[in-house]
Parts: C-alpha cells; structure tokens; sequence
C-alpha cells in the first residue's frame, strides 16, 4: 500500500476543506508515492518522535500538530521545527498533518471529549460556512432518474441526516446542433425542443470534481449544461467547538473534579464560580478562547477549552465557568481516534501509537 492511499482514506474522514484558513494541514513531508511500511501516530512530530518512528520500522507519522505552521525560508536546523524536519527527509519519514480537519468533524476532537464526558444532544458550536455549493443541471426527463441517482452516489443531495435531498422542477430546454456534433436527440442544424427537467441539490465544496464528474458520465448530452454557486449556508455538522448536556446537574467544585478525573488532569485554570449548576457545556480542544463569545450566546454554564490567557479570564464576567484544561491535555488522545479509523480501513496494517511525551508545559506539583 502506498501512502497516498492513507492519506486518501484520511481526506475522505476528515476532508482539507474543513480546515481553517491560518492552518497547514495534510502531507507535509516526504513522497506520497513511497509504500507505506507502517505507520506512527502522534499528537506532535518532533525529532524525538521521528527518531521513535525510525527505530520502529515507521516511515510515515500521522500528527495532530502540523510540524510546519508559518511560513518558512530557510532549513538549517534553528529550531526544533527544522531540525524535525531535516531529520525526517534525511529518513525518508513522511509527515502528515491533520489539525483542524480533524478538530471540526463531529466524530473528532470534540467529539471525544464530549463522548469521555458522557455529554448528551451534542451540537456544533460554531458551525463552519462556505463548505457547500449549490448544483443545478437540466436533462430529459427519461433521463433523470439517473442522472440523480449519479450525483448522489458521488456524495451530492446531502443535508443533516437526510440523504438524496434534491428539487427538481419540469421545463422546455432548446438546442441546436452544429455539423460536428453527435445530439442525443434532435438534428444537426435545426433547432430542438426538448421536454427536461431541472435538478437542484447540494454538494460539499470538496467533492465538486467527484460529483461534476458523476453527473457528466450519467449525462447523455454530449455537451453537459450544469451551474454552481456557493453558498454561504452554515454546515450544522461541521465547525468548531461542540455543546452539549451532562446527564444531571452538577455544582460547579463537582464539575471540575470530575472534569479532572475524567480527563487525568494534573490541575485545572478556571475563573471564579458563579454559583450557578453546571448542565450545559461548550468545550474545545486545543486554543479555543475566541469561542467565549459562542459560548456565552449558547447559554452555557462552563466552558472547556485551553490557552486562556489572563485577561480573557475577567471575560467571564460571571456568565460562565471557564475551565482551562491545558492544550495537550485537551488533545492527547488524538492518536487513538486517528488509531481507531484506519484500524478499521486497514485492520491488517502495522499502526502504532508513539509512547513519546510530547508536552512542552511541566508542573511542578508540591
């Protein structure tokens, strides 16, 4: 198998076009060409980790962090980014990166979190726009049926949890052939009328090629008529940050310590109490406090996240509980949900979770 048959597979789970506009996510290192021998899963790849990759037998390390975050213009082994990177070309280690394509699907990041919480009636909390395009095309109408039975193979015609959503309206389409062409219907050189009907669905932006592709296939004009639009209709099930309900009502000293048990903290960050029973939560893995604002407007009573910085801690102004969890605790366990995925693509293949400690943050506990 080669590599860029993972990273196909990983694209497919969590597409590129989920991720935000600052981030770097997907290959980052090395040749997708190369077959892929095993597998490292880590939440950062640093020297340490490729060295672990190279002594396991790894030439491909799947990280949450992307090594390479801003941009670049030298490669002299400065700082500790560039010495990863040196070393893992040096070793032929191809490096991917998944971050925020991964953070924003429902069944990543959040979703752990939520699911280790035993959260319940879970939502996106700020869902992501510009990821939908809106397909229109016109066909005749014995045709059609498999025309959009095309499109929705492809991933076209979904909304929600609702499938093979599409509008379709009846209309009078007019041609003419020229002297080179081969008409479905009709003659070369005169005008025709034909019976069609007009498709509309919705596509994700990702699969415009996948679906445009489909839909010229099943299309029996030799010329296929289609328009696309983006919309800037919000994506429920995609986005960042997650809410949800605990099961029952727990006073705010109750909340942390089982926040604390629950994700195997050392210490939680936290504003002051508010009094308030904490049932409602917003929660963020990784640097989510520009989320405080959706947060607040969700009606929450805590917000789990990490990185608050000091002042942002006053932005509570007693609306809410923030609890910051620290940023590789809130995402350490990144690997097993990358593990759990292709173990179920790839149960034969050699995949393993790296045992190195990647947390720059150290406590000093009396």
């Amino acid at each position: 198998m080669k590599i860029k048959e993972i990273i196909a597979f990983l694209e497919a789970k969590c597409p590129p076009a989920f991720q935000e506009s600052y981030d770097n996510c997907g290959l980052i290192t090395g040749n997708a060409e190369l077959e892929a021998k095993a597998v490292l899963l880590s939440l950062d790849s640093t020297e340490e980790v490729i060295h672990e990759a190279i002594e396991k037998g790894c030439n491909m390390i799947i990280a949450h962090h992307p090594i390479l975050f801003s941009p670049i213009k030298k490669i002299t082994g400065r700082t500790y980014s560039e010495m990863a990177i040196i070393t893992a070309i040096k070793n032929d280690i191809a490096i991917y990166a998944m971050h925020t394509s991964l953070d924003n699907i429902a069944a990543g990041v959040n979703g752990k979190i939520s699911e280790i919480l035993g959260l319940q009636e879970t939502t996106v909390l700020l869902p992501k726009k510009d990821i939908l395009l809106k397909l229109i095309t016109y066909c005749p109408n014995n045709k059609a049926e498999e025309v959009r039975n095309a499109i929705f193979a492809a991933g076209g015609g979904v909304i929600g949890g609702y499938d093979q959503c599409s509008f379709n309206s009846q209309g009078i389409g007019t041609f003419r052939a020229g002297k080179n062409t081969r008409p479905y219907v009709g003659n070369r050189g005169k005008i025709h009328y034909e019976q069609e009907e007009r498709i509309e669905t919705i596509i994700p932006a990702h699969l415009e090629n996948q679906v445009v592709s489909a839909l010229v296939q099943a299309h029996p004009y030799e010329e296929v008529a289609y328009d696309l639009y983006r919309l800037e209709n919000i994506t429920m099930q995609v986005g960042s940050g997650m809410v949800g309900q605990l099961p029952a009502p727990m006073k705010e000293k109750e909340f942390l310590a089982m926040l604390m048990n629950k994700m195997k903290l050392k210490c939680i960050r936290h504003s002051p109490f508010t009094g308030m029973k904490i049932e409602k939560i917003a929660l963020c893995g990784g640097s989510g406090s520009f989320l405080l604002p959706n947060a607040i407007t969700a009606g929450v009573q805590a917000f789990i996240t990490a990185d608050f910085k000091y002042h942002q801690f006053f932005d509570a102004d007693s609306k809410l509980l923030i609890a910051d969890i620290g940023h590789y605790e809130s995402e350490r366990f990144t690997p097993e949900i990358v593990y759990d995925l292709l173990k179920e693509k790839f149960p034969t293949f050699a995949i393993q979770i790296s045992k190195t400690n990647t947390n720059p943050v150290n406590y000093f506990l009396k």
